[in-house]
């Protein structure tokens, strides 16, 4: 392992900035099905991290990405806890490392040879499915591999999932898998996504995600996803005493699995089987990004058991990426809806894996810096798994070259850029003056989560900003009445005709009455998604009095806000710009007040409840779906303002605090019978 040269100071700062940087792409990769970066470069982060902490192990904490899997699940969908946790694998990037895997084992189990399955590891979105007496019940994410989110209703969507088992199967099992797109299924959902000015999915894995974490089922169902199970969760029963044994029973069930694997004792067979896999990659109607090897013995599974968040009896061969090295002929900086500032390099074109390469990320400012990239310079392009291409180094500075003198002001606005703290980008600080902000921001206050304006997608965004119809979301709605024939006037240049200019009018004026969480999701407020909008919505009742000067204590005490999320929903509220835009839109809108689904009046009407400790009943979700339609507003934080408090077994400090406060306290048992 080689060692940094750094002082203990220099490392606890590096750590942090990486730590930093890992989440930020965990969240990208797993709640926003967004990846910025390549597999391989996300590894490479994960293997400085590793050594970083081994070299000074006093940095490593219990959170720590070294620590954990994945990331928090995301707002927008119930929480699942996994019964046995998703955890995620270890990475051999050549074939030595994958003799050292095995070599380990060996010497671990203290035996001569061990014999290993292997399989293809598919690119897609990892499940847990449970069936309880023979039907599915339930299934979820990957989450962070403790909690997962609900995906039930999609994943019964899916037509190659079994609903039921046969009889002989365990009271309990948890079948684990991947769910993927087909390779003709992506193509045409990405031609569909462009003809109607949809958002462009960069590789089937993300699409296949993106569907999956759908909060309408029904747009899951169009999009033929699949599953491929291959792993178990908790079982009630053992179904096999092999990892083999478990793909076979699988496959009775009705579940798909991929082929061809291998049963292997010897390592260069091993070795073989990768290398063939990576000839037939091309023809498989699904993305693969490696080859997984397994200890086939469950018994000797168990034996080996887990180090931090990986097993040790199981490891990822990853494929190499695609290359090619071509010129950097200039940095330019995309600024996006939360005013962060990405590098992106313009190159001179050059094929890679057979797709014409002229762009690529460079991700942030410490990316540039310590790959040491310079404008001019022969890079080495990659390109893994179909995402976007990146540049993994700089192979020949031209002459003359200097670093690249990152921006610390908006290329678009000349707003300051500032780089908060333990943050790996930096933003703008224009907000809705920075041309670039506004056109992403109206974007999504188009998209579907948000107004759903039919014909109103980002390239119809993008023509009407450039022509200077649309500045602000106001202006959507003022558009007919400023210039009925402002449309029809582009007829030659874009298409635009009465009856087309006619439809989108008036799938605008459907839009003027809107319910007031998908007006505040629909404004774009950083870390505000659907789940936060309507929190806010059912807590403050009014956008009125989202506009009244904000309490950061009060904030906090709504369910998943903490000190970050409030400090960003304050700002926007108190900044000038968002104000006079709010004021525009109360001009133009019916912003119908917040009214909790309620089936009757009850003690709970009106009041804030805290739910606290394990429901032996129902689950979190099922006891603040009651209180909500009772009238209930459900809060994650004892205080003053709290009405109630429901306290289930092993309640802690929200009891304690209840009790000091003088707050009703009920059962679970009070909360059944109201």
């Amino acid at each position: 392992m080689e060692l940094f040269d750094f002082s203990k100071q220099d490392a606890k700062a590096r750590h942090t900035r990486l730590v930093s940087e890992i989440r930020s792409h965990d969240a990208l990769y797993y709640n926003q099905d967004d990846p910025e970066i390549t597999d391989s470069d996300y590894d490479k982060l994960r293997k400085e991290l590793e050594t970083l902490e081994a070299q000074f192990p006093e940095l490593v904490t219990p959170d720590s990405p070294t620590q954990t899997v994945g990331t928090v699940v995301s707002e927008g969908f119930t929480k699942i806890t996994h019964s046995v946790p998703m955890l995620s694998l270890g990475n051999a990037f050549e074939d030595q490392d994958v003799e050292d895997f095995i070599a380990r084992v060996r010497k671990f189990l203290n035996i001569e040879t061990v014999e290993i399955f292997a399989e293809q590891k598919i690119d897609g979105s990892s499940c847990s499915i449970r069936y309880e007496r023979g039907k599915l019940v339930s299934a979820a994410t990957r989450g962070d591999g403790q909690v997962g989110e609900d995906i039930t209703a999609n994943i019964k969507t899916l037509q190659n999932v079994p609903l039921t088992l046969p009889d002989d199967a365990p009271d309990i099992i948890e079948v684990r898998g991947e769910v993927y797109m087909p390779t003709a299924s992506f193509e045409a959902l990405n031609k569909q996504q462009a003809e109607s000015g949809g958002k462009i999915f960069a590789n089937p894995r993300n699409a296949a995600a993106g569907s999956l974490r759908q909060l309408d089922s029904s747009v899951t169902a169009k999009r033929n996803l699949k599953f491929f199970g291959y792993a178990l969760g908790k079982v009630s029963a053992p179904i096999a005493d092999t990892q083999m044994g478990i793909r076979e029973t699988l496959q009775k069930w009705g579940f798909d699995v991929p082929s061809p694997v291998a049963l292997e004792s010897d390592i260069q067979k091993l070795l073989d089987y990768y290398a063939h896999i990576m000839t037939i990659r091309a023809d498989l109607d699904y993305d693969i990004d490696g080859i997984v090897y397994k200890v086939n013995d469950l018994a000797l599974q168990e034996r080996l058991g887990f180090v931090s968040r990986a097993p040790r009896w199981a490891i990822a061969h990853k494929f190499p990426a695609e290359q090619a090295i071509t010129t950097l002929n200039a940095i330019t900086i995309q600024v996006g809806r939360t005013g962060a500032l990405t590098p992106v390099a313009e190159l001179e074109p050059i094929t890679v894996g057979g797709v014409v390469v002229s762009r690529a990320t460079l991700h942030n400012e410490d990316e540039i810096t310590r790959k040491g990239i310079r404008v001019g310079d022969k890079v080495r392009i990659e390109r893994a798994g179909d995402v976007i291409p990146k540049i993994s180094e700089s192979v020949e500075h031209a002459k003359d070259s200097k670093p690249f003198d990152f921006p610390t002001t908006c290329p678009i606005c000349g707003s300051d850029a500032i780089r908060e703290e333990d943050e790996a980008v930096r933003r703008c600080q224009g907000g809705l003056i920075c041309d670039a902000q506004v056109v992403e921001r109206l974007k999504h206050f188009v998209s579907k989560a948000a107004f759903d304006i039919d014909g109103m997608g980002d390239k119809v965004i993008r023509q009407f900003w450039d022509d200077g119809l649309i500045k602000s979301p106001a202006d959507i709605f003022t558009l007919q009445e400023r210039d009925k024939k402002s449309l029809t006037r582009l007829k030659n240049k874009e298409g635009w005709g009465e009856l087309s200019a006619q439809n989108l009018f008036e799938a605008i004026e459907k839009k003027r009455v809107v319910p007031l969480e998908r007006f505040i999701y629909a404004l774009g407020i950083r870390q505000v998604g659907q789940a936060t909008a309507k929190r806010l919505a059912s807590h403050y009742l009014t956008l009125n009095n989202l506009m009244q000067p904000l309490d950061r204590d009060e904030l906090m005490a709504i369910e998943d806000i903490g000190p970050a999320v409030a400090k960003d929903i304050i700002a926007f509220f108190a900044e000038g710009h968002n104000r006079d835009v709010l004021n525009d839109l109360k001009e133009q809108l019916v912003i119908e007040d917040y009214k909790p689904i309620q089936t009757t009046q009850s003690v709970f009407t009106g009041k804030t409840v805290v739910l606290t400790g394990t429901l032996l009943n129902m689950s979190r979700a099922e006891a603040k779906a009651k209180l909500e339609a009772l009238g209930a507003k459900v809060s994650g934080s004892v205080s003053a303002k709290t009405d109630y408090v429901i306290a289930g077994e092993d309640a802690g400090s929200k009891l304690k605090k209840a009790q000091e406060l003088n707050i009703t306290v009920l059962s679970e048992n009070d909360l059944l019978n109201i």
